[in-house]
């Protein structure tokens, strides 16, 4: 387990204590959930600039095969 030390402004870090969003579990989830969205916008940028002739379906499986197999990942390293 890593510890990690932040540093906000004052009137930031009240509120998000006072919304519950200080606790360990709550930065867990969130962390996990900004990870999702960044690796989501990042296949969606890789898609956008590759040639579309190229995308054989064959690829675009490829592609859907690789996303599951890491939400997969993602799910078990949550559950355990």
């Amino acid at each position: 387990m890593t510890t990690v030390q932040i540093n906000l402004p004052d009137a930031l870090a009240e509120d998000a204590q006072n919304a519950g969003l200080l606790t360990p579990e709550m930065i867990e989830k969130l962390l996990r959930e900004q990870l999702k969205k960044q690796a989501g916008e990042a296949l969606r940028e890789m898609w956008e600039h590759l040639p579309q002739e190229e995308l054989t379906p064959e690829i675009e499986q490829m592609i859907d095969d690789e996303v599951k197999a890491v939400r997969a990942a993602r799910r078990k390293q949550t559950a355990s």
